[in-house]
């Protein structure tokens, strides 16, 4: 139903039948997880004329994962994130992959 780089791609749906017996289809409401909940995997301080989608276009190779960096950071607002320049952005994983440590040789 929805692109694999949605955040609404995991939501589930429900059915929803009317007086009428029509059945309309809705999606169920998506929770956002606690921060502590993603691996941060870098830290992105924001700069002069950053954009939200830029910035996830660097760092995910896709500007349309931006609300992967707006779960991570708990932003509502995705201009939110960059506002401020100085801010700093966790750059986290997918919830629920943990970081692997690397081991130097």
């Amino acid at each position: 139903m929805f692109a694999a780089n949605s955040r609404y791609q995991t939501v589930p749906t429900a059915t929803y039948t009317t007086p009428s017996g029509k059945p309309i289809v809705y999606l169920l409401r998506r929770f956002i997880a606690p921060p502590s909940s993603f691996s941060t995997i870098a830290v992105y301080t924001v700069k002069q004329g950053d954009r939200i989608d830029n910035i996830s276009a660097q760092v995910f190779g896709d500007p349309k994962l931006y609300w992967r960096l707006c779960d991570a950071n708990l932003a509502t607002r995705p201009a939110d994130l960059t506002d401020t320049i100085g801010t700093t952005l966790n750059v986290t994983l997918p919830q629920g992959i943990p970081a692997t440590p690397t081991i130097a040789s």
